[in-house]
């Protein structure tokens, strides 16, 4: 996605535990950072997979830091979404997108 389109923005890849990708899960969650993701989901709440991800992932890289403060200062300035009628939201997403 970074290279073929160059995006730049938050990239997270989906839940490890949905064995979308082959291995063993530390191994996933490294292949997936690898692969450009700054964030892996884990969702399955199994804690020794937990802690392979953790220790596959290690800590965000300054790129991913910066990326994850991009991404939480659009969801700031859209301010809370709640209830929303499908025009304001279309143009948050607009917002949030550029």
């Amino acid at each position: 996605v970074r290279g073929a389109i160059g995006f730049d923005g938050l990239l997270i890849g989906d839940d490890l535990s949905m064995a979308a990708l082959r291995g063993e899960i530390g191994g996933r969650a490294r292949a997936a950072i690898d692969a450009g993701c700054d964030l892996v989901l884990h969702c399955n709440g199994v804690l020794k997979e937990m802690l392979a991800v953790a220790g596959a992932c290690g800590t965000l890289s300054p790129q991913a830091t910066t990326r994850v403060a991009a991404a939480r200062a659009r969801i700031s300035a859209a301010g809370p979404i709640g209830r929303l009628d499908p025009a304001r939201l279309d143009a948050l997403l607009m917002r949030a997108a550029a």
